[in-house]
């Protein structure tokens, strides 16, 4: 046989392999914040996706953006329009108490880094006293965190005014049109306006990295239906974090940083600099759900009147079934 027959047949050969992978796949409907796509906090995502982690698993995961807020997630999973998602904790919270089947399956970011970015005239914390904080809605985590880190330095609400303003940049605008004293913003664009002469009175984790801001979801009675998915689902998730945390594959993970960003490699490598930092806890470990950091959101949100006080156990919101059965929780 001559070295071009055998050739034809291994190429025939591995794309019958292909074939039979791809018809074995389980299709998984993924719901994300469209405005989020490419973002810093799509690492995880974009990192299971790049290293193939999901068709490992037998995962055909189709990522579904959903424009709007994050509250929209959650409505998608209840239509039955998505299988699993991505959202921010608070939203998921409000929406089960509000009737929603919705479960957290899966811990995403556990403390991203905000910063607190002021108007140049400020200079202390008291100085803010009088002066609107631009914050997101009243329950986002963002803005928990916030309040959160304005009493942690003396702070309180009764102190100073809060304008309701959704998004990093529109944020910005709000500071630049002098409409508000101090915003909180995001990565990369805190240190953008840092450059532009905006300085930074601190960090939201100042006050305590120990909340959960985003979590993998699914409806509770589907999840039961298809256990075995969502098994496979928070494994290829953990895959992903794992491939994060682990040092040896930092300046690859400083790479898709600087490309999903479109930022220079220097950036992406300040801006990754906190994911290692065991104390900041920006993402779990493999995915894992702490009920602690789950209650102390739910604390929160009580204690803002966003929800009833004294707030619901974890364990209401949670399902850690399909963490326990990957060996992950």
């Amino acid at each position: 046989m001559t070295r071009a027959i055998i050739a034809i047949f291994g190429a025939l050969f591995s794309l019958n392999l292909s074939d039979a992978g791809a018809a074995d796949s389980i299709k998984l409907r993924y719901g994300q914040n469209a405005a989020s796509s490419g973002s810093l906090s799509s690492l995880p995502l974009t990192v299971a996706e790049r290293k193939g982690v999901f068709i490992r698993e037998g995962i055909d995961l189709v990522v579904v953006p959903i424009p709007g807020g994050t509250d929209r997630i959650v409505a998608a999973l209840d239509k039955g329009e998505v299988d699993t998602g991505r959202n921010s904790t608070p939203y998921m919270i409000q929406a089960a108490l509000q009737g929603s089947t919705s479960v957290a399956i899966a811990a995403q970011t556990l403390n991203p880094v905000y910063s607190l970015i002021v108007n140049p005239q400020i200079k202390s914390f008291a100085d803010l006293k009088g002066k609107v904080v631009g914050l997101s809605t009243a329950g986002d985590t963002i803005t928990l965190s916030t309040v959160r880190l304005l009493a942690h330095r003396g702070i309180k609400p009764a102190d100073f005014k809060t304008k309701a303003v959704v998004g990093t940049g529109a944020r910005f605008d709000c500071l630049k049109a002098g409409q508000c004293a101090a915003v909180p913003m995001g990565q990369p664009d805190d240190l953008a306006a840092i450059k532009q002469g905006y300085p930074r009175l601190g960090y939201n984790y100042e006050a305590g990295a120990d909340l959960i801001f985003n979590v993998d979801m699914a409806r509770r009675e589907w999840g039961e239906k298809n256990q075995d998915t969502l098994v496979r689902f928070v494994r290829s998730f953990a895959a992903a974090y794992e491939f994060i945390n682990d040092p040896k594959n930092r300046a690859e993970v400083e790479k898709i940083v600087a490309e999903s960003l479109k930022t220079s490699t220097e950036t992406a490598r300040e801006i990754f600099a906190p994911y290692h930092d065991p104390e900041k806890k920006v993402l779990p470990k493999r995915g894992e759900i702490d009920l602690a950091a789950f209650n102390r959101v739910l604390a929160l949100m009580a204690d803002a009147g966003v929800i009833p006080n004294p707030a619901p156990p974890a364990e209401r919101f949670v399902d850690l079934r399909y963490l326990k059965a990957a060996g992950i929780q």
